[in-house]
C-alpha cells in the first residue's frame, strides 16, 4: 500500500510560502512536488475553504497564506486534507461470524483507536511556525551555501 504524503507535501508548500514574498502558482509548487498542477489545485482547495490560503487567479495570481504559520496546526491541515486514513492496517472482515475474528477485530480497534487519539492530539499541539523554526535552526548551522530543497 502507497503512503499518502499529501499532508507532509502541503506542510513543505505552506513553509515554503510563507518564506517566500510573492504568491505561488500552482505550476510552481507542482514543479516543487513533482506533480500535476490539477491536484495542486484540487488539495489546496481544502486549505483555501478552511481560510488559510487565497488564490488569485490571472497573470500575477497564485496561492498565498492568509493565516500565521504560528495559526495553523498540523492538525487544521490534516482536517483541510479531509482526514485521510492514519493507518494502513485494520480489522478483517474475511469470517464475520467467527469468534476469534471478533476478538481480533475488537483488540485492533481499540489500540487503533486509542493510537488515532494520541497522534490527533499531538498533530493539534505542533504549529508550523514550529516547523519552520526547525528549518531556520538547520538551514543557520548549514555552511554559507545556497538553499535549495534539491540539494
Amino acid at each position: 500500500m502507497r503512503n499518502d504524503s499529501r499532508l507532509s507535501r502541503m506542510l513543505h508548500v505552506l513553509i515554503h510560502m510563507d518564506r517566500h514574498a510573492h504568491s505561488a502558482t500552482s505550476e510552481m509548487i507542482a514543479r516543487m512536488l513533482n506533480t500535476n498542477p490539477v491536484v495542486v489545485r484540487r488539495t489546496m482547495a481544502g486549505l483555501r475553504e478552511q481560510g488559510y490560503v487565497r488564490s488569485e487567479k490571472g497573470h500575477g495570481g497564485g496561492w498565498t497564506l492568509v493565516r500565521p504559520l504560528s495559526e495553523i496546526t498540523l492538525l487544521d491541515v490534516y482536517n483541510a486534507l479531509g482526514e485521510p486514513h492514519l493507518f494502513a492496517i485494520g480489522p478483517a472482515d474475511d469470517q464475520p461470524q467467527c469468534l476469534v475474528e471478533q476478538a481480533v477485530n475488537h483488540a485492533v480497534a481499540d489500540a487503533m483507536k486509542e493510537a488515532e487519539a494520541l497522534l490527533l492530539r499531538r498533530l493539534g499541539s505542533v504549529s508550523l511556525e514550529e516547523i519552520a523554526a526547525e528549518f531556520e535552526a538547520k538551514l543557520a548551522a548549514r555552511s554559507s551555501t545556497a538553499y535549495s530543497c534539491a540539494s
